[in-house]
């Protein structure tokens, strides 16, 4: 059986592991990814709009890794709409790179049950196997916080790269042109990046768990036997 230091360590392991299954389940689901302000350059250009009146011309849009939405401007007052990714947009989109992340993350959530249960196990027990220990958990936690990171790090890419939010923004847009004046990386993203760092909290609660601490002695007070004790 592990010590009492050892199994509160991994309880709490497989607590993070657990949490960070959740933070990416959540990500995943929610349409908030990025957020940002479009301009309709062509209604803008049409009026020869000064700064003042370019407001009128500037609208929203969010979107995650499956949906999103916008408010469009283009002077008659703002229109909203909401569109899906899959499975028309996507073609218009870098394809590999959209599908590369949302592989990453499932491949991420599967290592992070995986990272959950090595951790149970070694809190409940000390397994024979060595890759069923504190290695095997290593290897789970470093895979899960890994393709996270080539997950978060792919999205990246996809907006600074490949204009990923310029390239929703004028989606079906036959009209009007639309340019991305400010975007933002929202909660959702941050979520996948606070779970990346779980994992290597995780890493580090596992090195710490193989620390021996040194055992307390209790010091046996010496018996003294003299010869009145042996006569009664």
């Amino acid at each position: 059986m592990p010590g009492c230091f050892k199994k509160t360590l991994f309880a709490l392991a497989s607590l993070v592991s657990f949490v960070s299954f959740i933070l990416i389940v959540v990500a995943m689901g929610t349409p908030k990814w990025m957020t940002g302000k479009i301009l309709c350059k062509t209604g803008a250009d049409l009026v020869n709009a000064t700064d003042p009146e370019l407001v009128k011309f500037i609208g929203e849009i969010y979107y995650g890794l499956f949906r999103g939405g916008k408010i469009r401007q283009c002077g008659l007052g703002g229109r909203r709409s909401k569109f899906t990714i899959f499975p028309h947009m996507v073609k218009k989109l870098n394809t590999g790179l959209h599908v590369m992340i949302i592989m990453f993350l499932c491949v991420a959530i599967f290592f992070s049950l995986v990272s959950f249960g090595f951790c149970i196990l070694n809190a409940i027990k000390v397994p024979y196997r060595a890759i069923n220990g504190p290695a095997g958990a290593c290897l789970w936690n470093f895979l899960a916080g890994g393709f996270v990171v080539l997950a978060v790090t792919s999205f990246m890419a996809a907006v600074k790269l490949h204009h990923l939010t310029e390239r929703i923004a004028n989606f079906r847009e036959n009209v009007f042109q639309f340019v991305i004046l400010e975007e933002h990386f929202e909660d959702c993203f941050w979520i996948c990046v606070a779970s990346a760092t779980a994992h290597a909290v995780n890493l580090l609660l596992i090195a710490i768990s193989e620390i021996h601490l040194p055992k307390i002695k209790t010091k046996t007070e010496e018996v003294n036997v003299t010869a009145e004790d042996i006569m009664y």
